[in-house]
Formats: structure tokens, C-alpha cells, sequence
């Protein structure tokens, strides 16, 4: 059997936990991703548990592509492969889920409408699974809490209506199940269970599929060390040595995807971080917003719940604004007010959306300005980078600010802090083999 060691690095943040697996080579394996929970242990391992399925997908298109099998019927392919994976993720949470909303429902002694409901929601969401997993098709989310959140309650409210149950036991039975299924390893799965499966759902026809997915099974991952990072690092599962601070785990981690990156800020759901790095990705100096969430994801959150959208909608309805509402604070504490205020005035959705983002990125540019200004080539990373409208006004104000400079932004950029700590856990193993030697 084939071995292939591998370093992690775990980022609990306080909204998403991350994993990154990388190889002895630095070369990153796999990526994972959940949200973060109160259970720190079951975060810790959802996340790498995703890793590792992400690092088992990769080396199954890397064996394929050895024995020659490439181009574009070879992705899409793969493509259809992982989403029929990812279905039977989704199913096998489904049914845990309808497991705990029963034994809830059993243990609150509910009315029997209410077990009638719950006994149609579940099915009837099993079988609208293969429309969630069909190329082309949009999630809102991946995570298993907002992607059957959102059908779940939208059921519950119709059946309950045709059957004469509540539709707030029906909620509340969800938000104690809920917990339970995200508290579980068990309902994730395996990839041996769930990749058999995904190959049974593409039929028979693909005897090159089956091979590479037998050889990557057959193959022993084996981890070394890992090391934790990330806004709840004190309650992460490891042992103190092997706790490294947001700061340094963001600097290095920016630094091996671009070399070059003398400046980095990292923009997450808790806090702003404004780093200097040197050329081997040290950490010269610093700044850090408050214990305050002003101007950070959860304040984004907020205003996305406020407006009734999807986080991911901000930026794009920011980008439509022709105009920016000047936004007096970012604190999460009266964005609600300010946001009604605004509204009650009779300004548009995009053109507050669009001051707010702004805002947001002024107050970051203050946090750059006292840690040392922007160098030459400057990355910003976290969760906030993915919003084109952040990313746009981050742009400019540099522009204006600094003259013109290279901006780089990775896609994998939330997982910065986790591929941090990751290179950290391979530098340290590498540095204990050297002295043993």
C-alpha cells in the first residue's frame, strides 16, 4: 500500500473553521472548510475531514491525467463525480437529521401533526436533492445547516399548514436537531462510502473513473504533525506548542502563495489584521482592530440579514450603486438603525450597500497606515476578499493612497491563516528531523 504523509493546519475562526493538508513538498493536498460550532473538536475534525476528501479528489484527477487521461470530458468528468459526492453527503446528513428531529420530537411529546410533518418534510427534501447537485445548479451555501436550513423551514411552513402543525415547534424542533447532526462526525460519511456510491450514480461506463478512484483508496494518508491558528485558537484541541497566533500563520501563509507580498490584510469575521512581512515571510509589524467586529464579516452578516439577502449578494447589488450614502458608523451595534434610517430617507439598497463597503475599507486602511503603509505588492485575504465590491474600494483607496501597486488575491484566500499554520507544522517537523540527524 502506497503512503503519502501529510502537515495540517487548522484555522478556527469565528465563523468558519479551515483546514489545509499540505505535502512534504509544501504542495498543497487538500482544502476544507465548516462552520465553526461550540463543539471545537467536531469543527476541527468536519474540517479536515473535508480536507482530506478534497486532497483524495485531486490525487484521483492527478492519476488519471498519469495514465494519460486529460481535457475537458476528463473534468467534467470529475466535475459530475463531485457532485454526485457531495449528494451523498447531503443525503446521509439528511437522514441523520430527520433521526434527531423525531427523537426530539419524541422526547417534547409533540402533537401528531407534528410527527406527520416532520415524516413528509424529510422525504420530500431527500428527493429534491439531485436538483441541489446538478451542474450548473446555484447553492446559496455549501454548508449542510444553511442549504437544508432554508428548505426545511420554507417545508414547514406548508405541510405544517396542511396538516395543523405548528410551524414554530416545527422551527424549533430543527434548531435542537440541528445541532446534534453538525455535532456528529458520523453523518459526514466516509469518501470510500460516499465515492462507490458517486460512481454507481454515473453507471457503468467509466472503467478509468473506477481505477483511479480504487488506486486512491488503496492509498495510506498519514498524518505527521499539525498546528492551530485562528480567532478561537485557545479552545482548538492541540497542545500549546503547537499553537501559532493569527498574525504569523496569515504573514507566512500570504508569503508562500505570493512570494513577493511585503503588506497583508486579512479582512475575517471577527477582526482586521494589517500585517508586514519580510521576504521570508516573517512578520515585521502589525496592527489589529479592537475586540470590536465593526467593519469585519459578522458586521457584513448582519447587514445581509438585515436587507434579507444572501452574504455572497452584497457586493454584487453594491456594484450596481451609481452613487455611495456616506455610512457614519460600521459598528454591528447600530447598523440595524443607521440601515432603517437610511432606508426610512429613501436612499437605494445599493447605493447604502455601496458607502457601506467604503466604510468598511477605510477603517482597514487606517490599520495599514499604522502598521507601515502598503509596499509595492500587497495581498488581502479572509473570508471579505471574495466581495467584489470590498475588493473594488479596496482598489481604489490604495490608488489614491499610495500610488499604484500590485493587489494580489488568491480564490483560496480564506484559507491563508490554515495553509499558515500548516507550513508552520511541516517547518517544525522538517527542524526536529535535522536535529535528530
Amino acid at each position: 500500500m502506497d503512503v503519502l504523509k501529510y502537515w495540517v493546519g487548522i484555522d478556527l475562526g469565528s465563523t468558519t473553521t479551515k483546514a489545509v493538508v499540505l505535502g512534504e513538498d509544501q504542495t498543497v493536498l487538500g482544502r476544507g472548510i465548516t462552520n465553526s460550532r461550540s463543539n471545537y473538536d467536531v469543527a476541527c475534525a468536519v474540517a479536515l475531514g473535508e480536507a482530506l476528501i478534497n486532497a483524495r479528489l485531486a490525487l484521483i484527477a492527478s492519476t488519471l491525467e498519469a495514465k494519460g487521461f486529460a481535457g475537458r470530458d476528463v473534468e467534467e468528468l470529475l466535475a459530475r463525480f463531485e457532485l454526485l459526492f457531495r449528494e451523498q453527503q447531503y443525503r446521509a446528513q439528511l437522514s441523520e437529521l430527520g433521526d434527531q428531529l423525531n427523537a426530539q420530537a419524541k422526547r417534547l411529546k409533540v402533537a401528531d401533526a407534528v410527527h406527520e410533518s416532520v415524516g413528509a418534510i424529510i422525504p420530500q427534501m431527500a428527493e429534491e436533492s439531485g436538483a441541489l447537485f446538478t451542474p450548473g445548479a446555484r447553492r446559496k451555501s455549501d454548508f449542510f445547516r444553511d442549504l437544508a436550513g432554508s428548505r426545511y423551514l420554507a417545508l414547514a411552513e406548508e405541510v405544517g399548514r396542511e396538516k395543523g402543525a405548528s410551524f414554530d415547534v416545527l422551527a424549533g424542533l430543527f434548531d435542537k436537531a440541528i445541532l446534534e447532526v453538525e455535532n456528529s462526525t458520523q453523518a459526514v460519511g466516509t469518501f470510500d462510502e460516499h465515492g462507490r456510491r458517486a460512481l454507481e450514480g454515473l453507471g457503468g461506463d467509466h472503467p478509468e473513473l473506477q481505477a483511479a478512484v480504487e488506486t486512491v483508496l488503496a492509498v495510506d494518508l498519514q498524518q505527521v504533525a499539525s498546528v492551530g491558528t485562528g480567532y478561537g485558537r485557545q479552545r482548538l484541541p492541540f497542545p500549546e506548542a503547537m499553537i501559532r497566533s493569527e498574525i504569523l500563520c496569515h504573514g507566512l501563509g500570504a508569503h508562500h502563495m505570493f512570494p513577493g507580498t511585503r503588506t497583508v490584510l486579512d479582512i475575517g469575521g471577527q477582526d482586521t489584521k494589517a500585517i508586514q512581512v519580510d521576504e521570508h515571510g516573517i512578520v515585521t509589524s502589525f496592527q489589529m482592530n479592537d475586540r470590536c467586529a465593526a467593519g469585519c464579516g459578522r458586521y457584513l452578516g448582519y447587514i445581509a440579514d438585515e436587507m434579507n439577502l444572501g452574504l455572497h449578494e452584497l457586493g454584487p447589488l453594491a456594484g450596481k450603486a451609481t452613487r455611495k450614502v456616506r455610512i457614519n458608523s460600521t459598528c454591528t451595534v447600530f447598523a440595524g438603525a443607521e440601515l432603517r434610517d437610511r432606508l426610512s430617507l429613501g436612499e437605494k439598497r445599493e447605493e447604502i450597500l455601496a458607502g457601506l463597503h467604503r466604510a468598511i475599507v477605510l477603517r482597514a486602511m487606517s490599520l495599514l497606515a499604522r502598521s507601515g503603509g502598503v509596499s509595492e505588492e500587497f495581498t488581502f485575504t479572509g473570508g471579505v476578499a471574495k466581495n467584489s465590491e470590498a475588493v473594488k474600494a479596496l482598489h481604489t483607496l490604495i490608488e489614491e493612497n499610495y500610488g499604484e501597486r500590485t493587489i494580489n488575491i488568491s480564490p483560496e484566500s480564506i484559507y491563508t491563516g490554515a495553509l499558515g499554520a500548516a507550513l508552520f507544522a511541516l517547518h517544525e517537523a522538517l527542524k526536529t528531523e535535522g536535529a535528530a540527524a
